[in-house]
């Protein structure tokens, strides 16, 4: 009776410290996953070089606290580049057949590409002007870009055949910012003018008889 009582303390022990185990590793991603939303929150604000302090503050934690979840800044920024990413994964859909038509196509790129930058923004904005800084975070930004151009060469195929550099630059964050911030264009106005260019690149114009 004596051994069967201390065998269930020893279970009961063991469960409490296993609890607690879970919680201190609850508590630690909800933190992790506060200091990446901070983050991306101030970035959204138009903050694109925040300090620790205001992300600490932005995240609720204390300052000494935020790098506990992170190796250093370009972890972080890391991190943030994949959460972007996973918050944006159903603007990365083009909803177009390979079989549709070349303006199908087109139209189809140009309304995602709009919709996937416009929202993502502020944080590509940031992350790109700190990637020559971290090594990281410029392999991630490049594994972004090398995804949406192989994305571009399975849409457009044959099509795309010796113009895939220029299209990828075409349908780039890069270019969609030059035109929308750089020229002021409304953004019907610059999925007009991307959709111009794309399809003179494509010879769409020739092939509808324009």
């Amino acid at each position: 009776m004596a051994a069967d009582s201390v065998a269930d303390e020893g279970i009961a022990v063991d469960g409490a410290v296993g609890e607690r185990a879970d919680g201190r590793r609850l508590r630690r991603t909800q933190n992790r996953e506060a200091v990446i939303d901070a983050l991306l929150s101030l970035f959204r604000d138009g903050t694109y070089q925040p300090s620790t302090a205001e992300i600490a503050t932005r995240a609720g934690l204390s300052l000494r606290s935020v790098f506990r979840y992170f190796d250093d800044v370009d972890d972080l920024h890391r991190a943030a580049a994949i959460r972007q990413v996973a918050l944006v994964l159903p603007l990365l859909e083009v909803p177009v057949a390979a079989s549709a038509p070349l303006a199908a196509k087109v139209a189809a790129v140009v309304a995602a590409r709009a919709a996937l930058y416009e929202q993502i923004g502020p944080a590509a904005r940031a992350l790109r002007a700190s990637a020559h800084r971290h090594a990281p975070l410029a392999a991630e930004l490049g594994r972004n870009r090398a995804f949406l151009r192989s994305q571009l060469a399975a849409i457009f195929g044959p099509d795309a055949a010796g113009r895939l550099p220029a299209l990828d630059v075409l349908c780039s964050f890069e270019s969609w910012e030059l035109l929308r911030h750089d020229q002021g264009l409304s953004r019907p106005a610059t999925e007009r003018a991307l959709a111009d260019a794309i399809g003179a690149l494509l010879g769409l114009h020739q092939e509808v008889g324009v």
